[in-house]
């Protein structure tokens, strides 16, 4: 058998491989970041309920020094609606606060640019003493072509570290 015939088969039996590992893949994903703060809860929600606050810590915000960003619907808490248009490292899209007490948030967040994409964000504050540990965290569907792309790059490894920067960013703010 001709050597490119068996460079032929030998790719084709790959390309297969990653197919078949990718569609055996879980459904859905999940990356979260935790952090402790040294402030109360009702100090630390008010930077994540109120969409004005965002620019203090988040971490796309930085990316974009000519983000274009409306606010809608309620001033904060539930209902509270951010729409965003950047860069192609913060492409575009829009959240919504669909829950809002003084210990959790949750947003549904849709991303349009660079990809589709329809999550659920939440964070989460639990206090002991003085200090108040946060949980961020996005969750969501994970379809084929997500689960090839991970494949090669989890969700993990492309948000982690941004997370990571937002709740440092946030401890910051909320220490002064």
């Amino acid at each position: 058998m001709a050597t490119w015939k068996i460079i032929v088969i030998v790719l084709v039996v790959a390309v297969a491989a990653i197919l078949l590992y990718a569609w055996t893949r879980p459904d859905t994903f999940r990356v979260q970041r935790s952090i402790a703060i040294k402030a109360p809860p009702d100090r630390i929600v008010a930077l994540i309920d109120d969409f004005r606050a965002f620019p203090q810590w988040s971490p796309w915000e930085k990316r974009d020094p000519n983000l274009k960003r409306s606010l809608s619907g309620a001033p904060k808490g539930k209902g509270a609606k951010y729409a965003w248009e950047g860069n192609s490292q913060v492409g575009s899209g829009s959240m919504e606060i669909l829950e809002a007490t003084p210990t959790r948030v949750v947003t549904r967040l849709d991303f349009l640019k660079p990809f589709e994409a329809h999550n659920t964000a939440e964070w989460t504050l639990v206090p002991a003493g003085d200090t108040t540990t946060v949980t961020w965290a996005m969750y969501g569907p994970s379809p084929y072509i997500s689960k090839l792309i991970g494949v090669f790059m989890s969700m993990d490894s492309m948000v982690g570290k941004d997370f990571e920067a937002g709740l440092a960013a946030m401890k910051a703010v909320a220490e002064k």
